[in-house]
């Protein structure tokens, strides 16, 4: 099977041979601005909100990437149709686009080039990661390690720098083996799993989320609250306590690649009868209306892949 190829600063090179500098400032303080995008039936899904997006994080972090976002788009689009070509016409990429400053001011020298760095890869959606919890749903564990407060760096600003994540996750698995981290902010109040929004669901209330202004704007929660409003579902926002949490009717998980999902469990109880609930359900084939097949039945058909279908 040919090699995927990848992009980087201007070039479609083999994936292989994507490569960043140890001398880069993305390497050795990761600053680094990155989008995650998926495919479905080998489109690019909500390419102009992640474009957006990035360049609202280009501009905090001060770098002009050299490239206008279409041009970007324009890029990601054809790096797509080089290597969606590659797997079975019903199975789908997930796009990663990152940018860096370029080269540390240290290490310039080293380096041998100026500039920032630009790349993006894709990668088959890894569904045996998730294509389970769909029904069976997730697990989330509050943990000692918090969200970085705003005045670290900016809530809007999408970046790499995720050590709090990977902490989390590491307590919380060790605390329920497979669960994944509830992330609180300081004052005690919920704000996101680790790489995820959270949404919870009460029959009086519909969909509720952490205030905006607390929170990554996700692009696929944006969807997600549009789909809910289809459906005639209230949405709102306001401060939410673990304690909330655990009452609500239901708990949603949302991100680019499972798109929504819900949480069965909390801090080692069920979440309502443990089981998914009928508004995930629903919101989960609205979903799978809006782009076209069946979501869920996709991630059970590619959890596992043959040598041929790569």
């Amino acid at each position: 099977m040919p090699e995927p190829v990848a992009y980087l600063n201007g070039q479609f090179l083999p994936q292989s041979q994507l490569t960043v500098s140890p001398f880069d400032v993305g390497f050795v303080q990761g600053v680094t601005v990155a989008e995650q995008l998926r495919t479905f039936g080998g489109r690019l899904f909500e390419l102009e909100k992640h474009l957006a997006r990035l360049q609202r994080s280009l501009e905090i972090i001060g770098v002009d990437p050299g490239l206008t976002m279409a041009e970007i788009g324009v890029n990601a689009n054809e790096l797509v149709r080089l290597n969606h070509r590659q797997l079975d016409s019903a199975d789908d990429l997930g796009l990663t686009i990152f940018i860096t400053p370029g080269p540390y001011s240290s290490f310039a020298m080293s380096a041998g080039r100026i500039g920032p760095t630009i790349g993006m890869h894709t990668q088959p959606l890894a569904f045996h990661l998730w294509n389970k919890k769909y029904e069976q749903g997730e697990s989330l564990v509050p943990t000692e390690y918090r969200q970085v407060p705003n005045d670290c760096w900016p809530v809007e600003l999408k970046c790499r720098s995720r050590m709090h994540y990977y902490l989390a996750d590491m307590r919380a698995q060790k605390i329920e083996p497979g669960a994944r981290a509830l992330m609180l902010d300081h004052e005690g109040f919920v704000t996101e799993a680790s790489t995820a929004n959270l949404l919870i669901y009460k029959k009086d209330a519909g969909i509720v989320s952490p205030p905006k202004e607390k929170i990554l704007p996700g692009v696929s929660m944006s969807v997600l609250e549009q789909l809910a409003r289809e459906l005639g579902l209230e949405v709102s926002q306001r401060d939410l306590r673990i304690e909330d949490v655990a009452a609500a009717d239901e708990v949603l998980l949302c991100s680019t690649s499972p798109c929504v999902w819900p949480v069965t469990r909390l801090a080692g109880r069920a979440i309502g009868d443990g089981k998914r609930g009928p508004i995930a359900s629903q919101l989960l084939k609205a979903w799978s209306e809006r782009v076209g097949f069946d979501i869920e039945a996709q991630s059970h058909r590619f959890a596992v892949r043959t040598a041929t279908a790569q």
